[in-house]
């Protein structure tokens, strides 16, 4: 019990805890109270009492707090109010729901145990513990049955005279600082009194402090009492004691002479050998000394030997020896003070040389891209090229193209004005001094010079596209033995990797073990010892790639110097220079050049730059298109010159697309917006032209040209297009009445014929400009729906008497206009098959236009022929409603009848072809009939053979007699019998 309290204190709860969890209060600083009665009622060693004390106590120790004294309420922490359910973690429960259990890892010093290493010893054991357990329970010991029987009495004894001591002194948060505490335990309200100290009071303090003797006695007793039964095991630990000092004494006596033999051996047996060995690397390191004495001397001379290599241009030598150098200092002189700055030195010494060849590259793509396009070579310079690019390669600068780009651009620009200048100085007409500007200059020129000049601004850009394809193709060639470089040296890294395996697990040779040992011993890793012993070895066994122009000495050291020899030429100093150095592997020169993404990206760009120069090209093409055009005098061509424009623009843009392998769009695209406009103005001239001569037709039947007659023959002969003009000669043909299609007689009007070439133009220009097929058959459907409506206007709305002063508009110029509508839809599907062949398939939806034209023609010409009945018809009914049955016969009324149905048939006959003729009699005989018919009605007369029976009779056959004597109508059926009512 005395030992318990003196090892651990009791933790009282809290005054600031809520969870019912026991924790041990910091000890903090209080004022040193006035203690009264010391060492009479010590206290228990609470958290809080202790700080208050110095004096000793038999209770308490007072020693600082440490791990060992800390102690936790077990049944405070397995019964924690605050969770819900029973735990059955014991660290949640005494640390809190906050704590996470980790997986601690196994210790790898110590091996893992199981239960199959104490089954020896438990098979062992068994037999001895059964017959122990036995004899235990046969025999007891005296001393623990005597033990057994006094330790109830000795502990009931000792509760009883603890039970004595008051409550208050257990208590685990008991402190006399506390005034409630101290005066349970001091009652002073006995002592103090206003009369002073009296004898009553004397006896009090005396009963007191008796009372709390006696309970210090008790407790002492109870202390005495436990320290004697744990005082077998106390003297038991000193007797340990003794024999462990004893042993250890003996110990250190074997050591001592253990330390004195080794001393020995060492003076006998390893002196010798070690102070060889320290001789042997103390040679080997003034070896290494004077080599990098030399190499220091090498890099050195590095700077003057790049200065004298980028006076001849050689970028690619420099930057070698500038990273050469530059590995070299990072791996053979790391450290060197001397050569502290000469790192840097060399970095701002590379930052110049990349800024010399970017300049360089760019006075070169200048320089290359300005001169003469009629001067040879192509490729200026080749050699100093392709230095320039794979040292912008080795440089990573792969934004050189950019460069040649921003170049090639600037050239193409200055190409327009040197060819504008050359065409214009040879014209004595602009004067260069008044017209500056080279738009102006252009826009003087006649069509046939600027043709002139737009060709050799073609010229000269083919030339241009030429020059760029060949350097950019010696380029091309660089970055591909770059691309192939890579892939070598990456195989033979392989195929040396793979020829390595087998050597790199040597293991040390004697000497090797024996250096090891001794360089351990001087204070060196082991690691780095064994590195140096196995790159010795490895260096001893490897071999050298077939073809390698490079000779070594037959064992190099790490840090001595390799002689290079290579093909020097002029620069015969900086390659000596380059032989002093270590040799450095090609590793460093793959990581410095692009890797193989990059390179492919560089060849697509490349390319890209040769499609670029072509859309350059074209677009200053396009500017001076677009600056000719401006005051619209492209749109003034004729159909010949803007052929001929047309045909010269092709011709670049296909030579174009075969050079660099791309279409471009933009000089296509102004061609077609110039061609557009050229469409609409041709079609607006020729819609005009047609507006003039159908405002100015009498609507008479004109004589046709032989050249129409050709005209037409010709396309009845498949060629859609117009022929040449020939000159008149004395056999000159004379005019025609009548325009033969297909053995078929047109009597046609002027206007038609002139609509004819029309439309051949139309298709002679989709000829000649087939981009231009679907505008140009949009027009043309136009101008035919322009004819149809205006011809109707004039004909059948009798616009002709108001425009042309006709009088009336009579039968004849309404069966000419017929005919001429029927020529139309003749030539229409033969016009729909000529653009079908030029349009693209996609495009045939375009075509639908020429049938609701031809459906708009059919109606126009049914109209016409419905006209005609109908005047017809009018006339009928006037005449005939004075039909009176009478003689003389035949009557007069059918006399003017048949008169005028000869006019009309003297009218038609010769306009339109007998099958219609014929028609258009049969329909005004219906209407004859008709009306007939309703007369003899409201006369009443009927068919029962009367007298006016008779009389009618003979009228009908005077009609039928002159209407059958007409031409062609001899066969007509005129079934006179439908004139008479059917009897009910």
């Amino acid at each position: 019990m005395a030992s318990s309290h003196s090892s651990s204190p009791v933790p009282r709860r809290s005054s600031r805890g809520r969870d019912g969890i026991y924790h041990k209060e910091p000890s903090t600083p209080h004022r040193q109270p006035v203690r009264s009665l010391p060492d009479v009622c010590p206290k228990e060693p609470t958290g809080e009492g202790r700080a208050m004390r110095d004096g000793p106590s038999v209770v308490a120790e007072h020693e600082r707090w440490t791990v060992y004294s800390s102690k936790v309420n077990l049944p405070a922490a397995l019964n924690d109010p605050r969770l819900a359910k029973r735990e059955s973690d014991f660290f949640t429960k005494s640390w809190g729901l906050d704590f996470t259990e980790m997986e601690v890892m196994p210790s790898f010093q110590l091996p893992n145990i199981t239960k199959e290493h104490f089954g020896p010893y438990l098979q062992e054991m068994a037999q001895r513990e059964r017959i122990h357990e036995r004899c235990k329970t046969i025999c007891p010991d005296k001393e623990q049955a005597d033990a057994g029987s006094s330790a109830p009495s000795n502990h009931e004894k000792s509760r009883v005279e603890l039970e004595q001591v008051p409550k208050i002194f257990m208590k685990p948060d008991f402190a006399l600082e506390d005034p409630s505490t101290f005066n349970s335990v001091l009652p002073w309200s006995h002592f103090n009194s206003g009369r002073g100290r009296s004898s009553q009071d004397m006896a009090s303090s005396k009963l007191l402090q008796e009372k709390l003797s006696h309970y210090l006695d008790v407790v002492e007793v109870s202390i005495a009492r436990q320290i004697s039964l744990r005082s077998e095991a106390f003297f038991h630990a000193m007797s340990s004691q003794h024999e462990l000092q004893d042993r250890l004494q003996e110990t250190q006596q074997a050591v001592a002479l253990l330390r004195g033999r080794t001393a020995n051996i060492d003076q006998v047996m390893c002196q010798g050998p070690l102070r060889a060995l320290s001789v042997s690397l103390t040679r080997h390191n003034c070896v290494k000394l004077h080599n990098k004495l030399k190499l220091m001397a090498a890099v050195h001379q590095t700077q003057p030997t790049v200065q004298l290599l980028l006076s001849t241009s050689e970028f690619v030598g420099a930057l070698e020896l500038i990273a050469t150098t530059k590995e070299v200092l990072q791996q053979e002189l790391q450290g060197v003070h001397s050569f502290r700055h000469l790192g840097s030195q060399l970095c701002e010494l590379e930052k110049l040389i990349d800024k010399m060849m970017v300049e360089d590259f760019s006075m070169y793509a200048r320089s290359d891209l300005n001169r003469s396009l009629k001067e040879e070579p192509q490729v200026l310079e080749k050699e100093r090229v392709q230095s320039l690019v794979f040292g912008l390669l080795r440089q990573r600068r792969l934004d050189f193209l950019e460069i040649y780009s921003d170049e090639m651009i600037v050239a193409a620009k200055s190409i327009v004005s040197q060819c504008v200048a050359e065409n214009v100085s040879m014209i004595e007409e602009i004067d260069t001094e008044v017209v500056t500007k080279l738009a102006d200059q252009m826009r003087l020129m006649t069509v046939p010079q600027w043709f002139q000049l737009l060709e050799s601004v073609f010229d000269c850009f083919l030339l241009f596209l030429q020059r760029i394809k060949a350097t950019l193709g010696v380029i091309r060639l660089v970055v591909l033995e770059v691309l192939d470089s890579n892939q070598k040296t990456r195989l033979q890294d392989e195929r040396r990797s793979e020829s390595s395996v087998g050597g790199s697990c040597l293991s040390p040779s004697p000497r090797g073990e024996a250096e090891l040992a001794y360089l351990t011993h001087e204070g060196l890793f082991i690691s780095d010892a064994l590195n140096d012993v196995q790159q010795r070895a490895s260096d001893q066994n490897q071999n050298h790639e077939p073809g390698c122009s490079v000779q070594t000495d037959p064992e190099p050291r790490s840090g001595e110097m390799i002689h290079v020899r290579h093909n020097c030429g002029p620069t015969g100093q900086a390659c000596s220079l380059t032989s002093c150095l270590p040799c450095i592997t090609s590793r460093s020169a793959e990581n410095t050049m692009p890797s193989d993404l990059e390179l492919n990206r560089i060849l697509d760009t490349l390319q890209e730059l040769i499609s670029t120069a072509s859309d350059v090209s074209h677009d200053r093409c396009v500017k001076v298109l677009t600056a000719r055009a401006k005051d619209g005098s492209l749109e003034r061509l004729s159909s010949a010159e803007f052929v001929s424009l047309s045909q010269a623009v092709d011709g670049f843009v296909r030579d174009t697309e075969e050079l660099c392998g791309r279409r471009s769009v933009s000089l296509r695209g102004a061609l077609q917006s110039q061609a557009n406009r050229f469409v609409h103005r041709f079609h607006e001239e020729r819609k005009t032209k047609l507006s003039l001569l159908l405002d100015n037709e009498r609507w008479k039947q004109a004589e046709v040209p032989a050249e129409f007659q050709d005209l037409v023959d010709s396309i009845a002969g498949g060629k859609i297009k117009l022929p040449e003009r020939k000159t008149s000669g004395p056999d000159e043909r004379r005019p025609a009445d009548f325009l033969l299609v297909n053995g078929q007689k047109y009597a046609v009007v002027g206007t038609v014929l002139i609509l004819i070439r029309i439309f051949l133009e139309y298709c002679q220009c989709v000829n000649d400009i087939p981009s231009i097929a679907t505008d140009i058959l949009t027009r043309l459907s136009d101008l035919l729906k322009h004819f149809n409506s205006r011809s109707c206007q004039l004909v059948l709305g009798a616009g002709a008497l108001q425009v042309v002063g006709l009088k009336t508009i009579t039968t004849k110029n309404l069966a000419l206009a017929s005919r001429c509508l029927q020529l139309v839809v003749l030539y229409i599907p033969v016009i729909r098959s000529h653009f079908q062949s030029k349009l693209q398939p996609k495009q045939h939806n375009v075509l639908r236009h020429l049938d609701h034209i031809t459906k708009d023609y059919n109606d126009h010409i049914s109209e016409i022929s419905a006209k005609l009945v109908a005047i017809m018809d009018g006339l009928f009914e006037k005449v005939l409603s004075k039909y009176e049955v009478k003689a003389p016969m035949p009557s007069p009324c059918f006399r003017n009848v048949c008169k005028q149905m000869s006019k009309m048939h003297e009218a038609i006959y010769d306009l339109l072809p007998e099958e219609q003729t014929q028609l258009l009699f049969v329909r005004i005989n219906c209407s004859f009939k008709m009306h007939l018919k309703r007369q003899l009605s409201r006369l009443g007369v009927v068919n029962d053979g009367g007298p006016q029976h008779g009389l009618v009779v003979v009228d009908v056959a005077f009609y039928t007699g002159n209407i059958q004597a007409l031409k062609n109508l001899d066969c007509l059926d005129l079934n006179m019998a439908e004139i008479w009512e059917q009897k009910r």
